[in-house]
């Protein structure tokens, strides 16, 4: 969690620092942020800290400090550069917004299973640094374009974006689940699957899920995974034309 007091690290005035003749060639702020989006992703939010990544860095602890305040800093500041690999529609392509729409969602999709560190992390800070407020900027166009009236746009948006963060944040935190049991997505649910069966009146009490299981067709999770993903998603869409179709009363 944020420290008592704090606001946001794009909110403290202060320019970025440069380096001091004394730190070490090559050190600086976006090498910082690099290097704590690659521990990130490798160690997860809870493992990581300034003294493991001063260690990679191959520095003290306080050469980094040189440059960030607080380690809440630091992590808004990865938090907003992965929001810069997102690749956003263009709003000029003249593609339909329903195209644009699937970009988006399958984009932020992307960046939240990828990234399972940055779930927590969006529900801490702001969300205000540069690479942020440009994926602020396309959604808000992108719905625009929608035909919906301005009074109604930010509860799509709501619906939509909450949609996708929490498919996106139950898809990477169960990827990482499977990967600290040493399973592929497959072996893992075989595995639980096969405990579960042995249970006393399975096929009583939860006869349903191998329907459920077989209506889904055949295939991988992952294949699964973006099935589900492609139907939610086109029910966000028909939802959106819906609103539309009735001039913006819900």
């Amino acid at each position: 969690m944020a420290s008592a007091g704090r606001t946001s690290v794009w909110l403290q005035g202060k320019a970025p620092r440069g380096r001091r003749a004394e730190q070490p060639s090559g050190l600086d702020l976006a090498r910082i942020t690099e290097v704590t989006v690659r521990l990130l992703d490798a160690e997860g939010l809870a493992r990581f800290s300034m003294r493991k990544l001063a260690a990679e860095l191959n520095v003290t602890a306080m050469s980094v400090y040189w440059y960030v305040d607080t380690k809440d800093d630091l992590l808004e500041l990865a938090l907003d550069r992965v929001h810069g690999q997102m690749v956003l529609p263009d709003p000029d392509s003249g593609a339909d917004w329903r195209v644009r729409l699937r970009e988006l969602a399958t984009a932020y999709r992307s960046l939240i299973v990828s990234h399972p560190w940055v779930s927590p992390l969006t529900g801490t800070f702001l969300n205000i640094g540069p690479q942020a407020l440009e994926f602020a900027r396309a959604t808000q166009a992108l719905l625009a374009d929608t035909g919906l009236p301005l009074p109604v746009r930010s509860g799509a948006l709501a619906s939509l974006m909450q949609f996708v963060y929490g498919f996106g944040t139950i898809e990477g935190h169960f990827r990482q689940r499977c990967a600290a049991a040493g399973k592929t997505q497959d072996e893992y649910v075989e595995y639980a699957m096969g405990a579960v069966r042995e249970e006393p009146g399975y096929d009583e009490r939860f006869g349903w899920a191998e329907s459920a299981l077989e209506a889904r067709g055949g295939g991988t999770v992952a294949e699964m995974r973006d099935r589900d993903f492609e139907v939610a998603l086109g029910l966000q869409i028909a939802g959106i034309e819906a609103l539309v179709a009735r001039g913006g009363t819900a």
